[in-house]
């Protein structure tokens, strides 16, 4: 199994964290998969081309450190974020050339 890890932070001045939610701003799970999207295009140099399943299990704060880890899964590439031992996303993506 190969695998493929990225660090990942969220600075507080992204322009997605306003509206989600003011005054206590959470990464949005759009940007998270956006950060999966980067990784496979840094890993395997292809884009996301489908989300086939996606689960957020816990918040990222803006400015908190964390790591998107990419796994071969046959013609899938699971993926982990996480920040410290935390698992605050996980699920399967499908990309294409």
């Amino acid at each position: 199994m190969t695998a493929f890890e990225q660090p990942l932070r969220i600075h507080a001045t992204h322009p997605a964290l306003p509206g989600h939610f003011p005054g206590q701003p959470l990464v949005p799970g759009v940007v998270l998969l956006e950060q999966v999207a980067l990784a496979l295009r840094a890993w395997r140099g292809q884009r996301l081309a489908r989300v086939v399943e996606a689960k957020f299990l816990a918040p990222l704060l803006p400015d908190e450190a964390a790591t998107v880890r990419l796994t071969s899964a046959e013609a899938r590439v699971r993926f982990e974020i996480r920040r410290d031992d935390t698992v605050l996303a996980r699920g399967l993506v499908e990309g294409a050339a």
